[in-house]
């Protein structure tokens, strides 16, 4: 007798889970507008809020059924090991703060966890109808192309990129963030600092740019570009060159070529 393999398992979600994340992407396109929405903390916060609540409405039910027996993580800023199990790590809208204020950098994203390991991730973006997916096992791809990361070699060549997780985060972390960017203005070609991760780390996946770290270990805006990274031929570790996993501190994804010079420049700060 056969035996279904994870891979074949986990491939034959992805058509209900693309069109569950498609869905919900009208959702929040219908909610953009290209002009700032709020002025005070509250009223942005606000937005935020609503945004999330919006699109959940329409994407938690569908991926529950895709995949009976999954579980939901239902906090999108919660970092750190999920239970043994699947669970269903989302982020509503990936780059919420830029979707409030009028700018394109957001997405929706749905990605598949089993036993703290992304196993398969949809990322739609909305405004341009791309869509980012991959299956562990079975490669990256953008809409129908497959995706192969960067092939530079030199550290002194490469467009690099990082960001803050989330508002609030610990000074130390902010202090880590602000001496990794000058030590990888000096070490690369030129770094970009923007949120969300994901949307640098589809660029990543797709060898436009060359590597992105964080010393933050938010879920939601790792998995989906973990496992985009991994499947289009990149390098995904913590900082100390151990295999990437949603319990590990911090993170790097990288194109082979430049990973182990990444890490060397970014260890000590760690």
């Amino acid at each position: 007798m056969s035996t279904v393999m994870p891979f074949d398992a986990d491939a034959t979600l992805l058509p209900d889970v693309t069109a569950a994340v498609k869905t919900a992407g009208v959702t929040l396109r219908d909610r953009y507008t290209s002009h700032a929405r709020g002025v005070s903390l509250d009223e942005v916060v606000g937005e935020i809020h609503a945004n999330d609540d919006a699109v959940l409405d329409v994407l938690r039910q569908p991926l529950l059924r895709a995949r009976q027996g999954s579980q939901w993580a239902e906090d999108e800023l919660a970092g750190g090991a999920l239970p043994p199990g699947e669970w269903w790590v989302v982020d509503p809208a990936e780059g919420n703060i830029n979707h409030v204020h009028g700018m394109d950098d957001w997405a929706v994203t749905a990605t598949l966890v089993r036993d703290n390991q992304p196993v398969l991730t949809v990322v739609h973006l909305p405004l341009t109808g791309d869509t980012y997916t991959a299956v562990a096992g079975g490669g990256a791809r953008l809409n129908d192309r497959p995706l192969k990361v960067s092939a530079k070699t030199d550290l002194g060549a490469a467009l690099i990129g990082t960001g803050q997780a989330k508002p609030g985060e610990d000074e130390r972390t902010f202090r880590r963030i602000g001496d990794s960017v000058t030590a990888m203005l000096v070490n690369g070609l030129v770094v970009r600092v923007s949120v969300p991760a994901t949307m640098q780390l589809i660029h990543v996946a797709a060898g436009r740019m060359d590597a992105f770290w964080q010393f933050s270990d938010v879920r939601s805006g790792l998995v989906a570009g973990a496992l985009l990274v991994s499947e289009a031929g990149g390098a995904v570790t913590d900082l100390a060159g151990e295999p990437w996993n949603t319990g590990s501190r911090d993170f790097l994804a990288a194109a082979p070529g430049v990973h182990a010079a990444a890490r060397k420049v970014l260890a000590p700060i760690a």
